[in-house]
Protein backbone atom coordinates (compact mmCIF):
# COMPACT_ATOMS: atom_id res chain seq x y z
CA UNK A 1 0.00 0.00 0.00
CA UNK A 2 1.47 3.12 -0.78
CA UNK A 3 0.96 6.11 1.04
CA UNK A 4 -1.16 9.68 -0.22
CA UNK A 5 2.20 11.64 -0.73
CA UNK A 6 3.89 8.54 -2.11
CA UNK A 7 1.28 8.25 -4.52
CA UNK A 8 0.67 12.17 -5.99
CA UNK A 9 4.74 11.41 -7.08
CA UNK A 10 4.37 8.34 -8.49
CA UNK A 11 1.23 8.11 -10.24
CA UNK A 12 -0.46 11.47 -11.69
CA UNK A 13 -4.22 11.88 -12.62
CA UNK A 14 -4.60 13.19 -16.22
CA UNK A 15 -5.46 16.62 -14.87
CA UNK A 16 -2.18 17.00 -12.90
CA UNK A 17 -0.47 15.57 -15.78
CA UNK A 18 -2.04 18.43 -17.99
CA UNK A 19 -1.57 21.10 -15.58
CA UNK A 20 2.84 20.24 -15.15
CA UNK A 21 3.12 20.08 -18.79
CA UNK A 22 1.78 23.46 -18.72
CA UNK A 23 4.16 24.71 -16.14
CA UNK A 24 7.03 22.80 -17.62
CA UNK A 25 5.81 25.28 -20.96
CA UNK A 26 5.40 28.41 -19.17
CA UNK A 27 8.90 28.18 -16.97
CA UNK A 28 10.71 27.00 -20.46
CA UNK A 29 8.85 29.83 -22.61
CA UNK A 30 9.68 32.68 -19.11
CA UNK A 31 13.42 31.44 -19.29
CA UNK A 32 13.64 31.86 -23.18
CA UNK A 33 12.22 35.32 -23.31
CA UNK A 34 15.89 36.01 -21.22
CA UNK A 35 17.89 34.79 -24.13
CA UNK A 36 18.85 36.73 -26.95
CA UNK A 37 18.50 34.86 -30.43
CA UNK A 38 15.07 33.04 -29.20
CA UNK A 39 14.14 36.89 -28.49
CA UNK A 40 14.76 38.83 -31.32
CA UNK A 41 15.24 42.47 -30.41
CA UNK A 42 16.84 41.70 -27.03
CA UNK A 43 18.97 44.99 -27.05
CA UNK A 44 14.66 46.76 -26.89
CA UNK A 45 13.60 44.47 -23.81
CA UNK A 46 12.24 46.92 -21.62
CA UNK A 47 10.79 46.25 -17.98
CA UNK A 48 7.28 46.96 -19.44
CA UNK A 49 5.00 48.84 -21.90
CA UNK A 50 4.31 48.56 -25.30
CA UNK A 51 8.16 50.32 -26.38
CA UNK A 52 9.53 46.54 -25.35
CA UNK A 53 9.98 45.58 -29.01
CA UNK A 54 11.96 42.21 -27.74
CA UNK A 55 9.86 39.28 -29.45
CA UNK A 56 10.30 36.02 -28.58
CA UNK A 57 10.49 33.46 -31.61
CA UNK A 58 10.51 36.38 -33.44
CA UNK A 59 6.34 36.87 -33.19
CA UNK A 60 5.31 37.29 -29.12
CA UNK A 61 6.18 40.83 -27.96
CA UNK A 62 7.79 40.32 -24.23
CA UNK A 63 8.85 42.18 -21.66
CA UNK A 64 11.11 41.42 -18.76
CA UNK A 65 7.37 41.54 -16.53
CA UNK A 66 5.83 39.22 -19.40
CA UNK A 67 8.80 36.84 -19.06
CA UNK A 68 8.56 37.33 -15.26
CA UNK A 69 4.49 36.15 -15.57
CA UNK A 70 5.34 33.33 -17.38
CA UNK A 71 7.91 32.06 -15.06
CA UNK A 72 5.61 32.36 -12.10
CA UNK A 73 2.42 30.66 -13.98
CA UNK A 74 4.74 27.72 -14.55
CA UNK A 75 6.30 27.61 -10.43
CA UNK A 76 2.52 27.80 -9.73
CA UNK A 77 1.69 24.85 -12.27
CA UNK A 78 4.65 22.84 -10.82
CA UNK A 79 3.29 23.43 -7.37
CA UNK A 80 -0.37 22.82 -8.22
CA UNK A 81 0.04 19.89 -10.13
CA UNK A 82 1.03 17.80 -7.23
CA UNK A 83 -2.39 17.41 -6.25
CA UNK A 84 -5.21 16.75 -8.60
CA UNK A 85 -7.59 19.78 -6.90
CA UNK A 86 -4.71 22.17 -6.87
CA UNK A 87 -3.78 21.04 -10.61
CA UNK A 88 -7.75 21.49 -11.44
CA UNK A 89 -7.97 25.02 -10.17
CA UNK A 90 -4.66 25.91 -11.78
CA UNK A 91 -5.84 25.23 -15.13
CA UNK A 92 -9.99 26.02 -14.75
CA UNK A 93 -8.34 29.55 -12.69
CA UNK A 94 -5.20 30.14 -14.87
CA UNK A 95 -7.14 29.32 -18.24
CA UNK A 96 -9.85 32.04 -17.07
CA UNK A 97 -7.01 34.97 -16.73
CA UNK A 98 -5.86 34.07 -19.96
CA UNK A 99 -9.22 34.71 -21.30
CA UNK A 100 -10.05 37.95 -19.75
CA UNK A 101 -5.93 38.51 -21.57
CA UNK A 102 -7.37 37.68 -24.87
CA UNK A 103 -10.09 40.39 -24.49
CA UNK A 104 -8.28 43.00 -23.15
CA UNK A 105 -5.76 42.81 -25.50
CA UNK A 106 -8.25 42.79 -28.62
CA UNK A 107 -10.28 45.86 -26.71
CA UNK A 108 -6.62 47.76 -25.80
CA UNK A 109 -5.09 50.33 -27.97
CA UNK A 110 -1.69 48.64 -28.84
CA UNK A 111 -0.13 51.64 -28.35
CA UNK A 112 -0.94 53.32 -25.37
CA UNK A 113 -0.05 53.15 -22.03
CA UNK A 114 -2.88 50.54 -21.18
CA UNK A 115 -0.49 47.75 -23.06
CA UNK A 116 1.94 47.35 -20.08
CA UNK A 117 2.28 43.58 -20.51
CA UNK A 118 2.92 44.36 -24.00
CA UNK A 119 0.86 42.65 -25.88
CA UNK A 120 0.78 41.92 -29.84
CA UNK A 121 -1.71 40.43 -32.10
CA UNK A 122 0.46 37.07 -31.40
CA UNK A 123 -0.02 37.17 -28.11
CA UNK A 124 -3.61 37.73 -28.23
CA UNK A 125 -4.37 35.04 -30.04
CA UNK A 126 -2.41 32.69 -28.37
CA UNK A 127 -3.77 33.85 -24.79
CA UNK A 128 -7.01 32.58 -26.55
CA UNK A 129 -5.18 29.18 -27.34
CA UNK A 130 -4.00 28.71 -23.81
CA UNK A 131 -7.22 30.21 -22.16
CA UNK A 132 -9.71 27.66 -24.16
CA UNK A 133 -7.46 24.67 -23.46
CA UNK A 134 -6.55 25.19 -19.88
CA UNK A 135 -9.98 25.29 -18.86
CA UNK A 136 -11.16 22.45 -21.24
CA UNK A 137 -8.08 20.43 -19.94
CA UNK A 138 -9.49 21.29 -16.25
CA UNK A 139 -12.57 18.88 -16.74
CA UNK A 140 -10.06 15.73 -16.93
CA UNK A 141 -10.41 13.28 -14.77
CA UNK A 142 -8.87 12.97 -10.96
CA UNK A 143 -7.92 10.04 -9.65
CA UNK A 144 -10.34 6.78 -10.44
CA UNK A 145 -9.47 4.93 -7.56
CA UNK A 146 -10.41 7.56 -5.02
CA UNK A 147 -14.06 8.01 -6.64
CA UNK A 148 -14.59 3.83 -6.46
CA UNK A 149 -13.11 4.12 -2.56
CA UNK A 150 -16.05 6.56 -2.02
CA UNK A 151 -13.51 9.43 -1.05
CA UNK A 152 -13.93 12.88 -2.95
CA UNK A 153 -10.20 13.60 -3.12
CA UNK A 154 -10.08 15.09 -7.00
Amino acid sequence: MTTPATDRTTHRSPVQTAALLYGVVFLLVGVLGFVPGITTGYDSLQFAGHASEAMLLGVFQVSILHNLVHLLYGIAGLALARSAGGARAYLRWGGAVYLLLWLYGLLIDKESAANFVPLNSADDWLHLALGVTMVALSFLRGHDRDRAAGTTRT
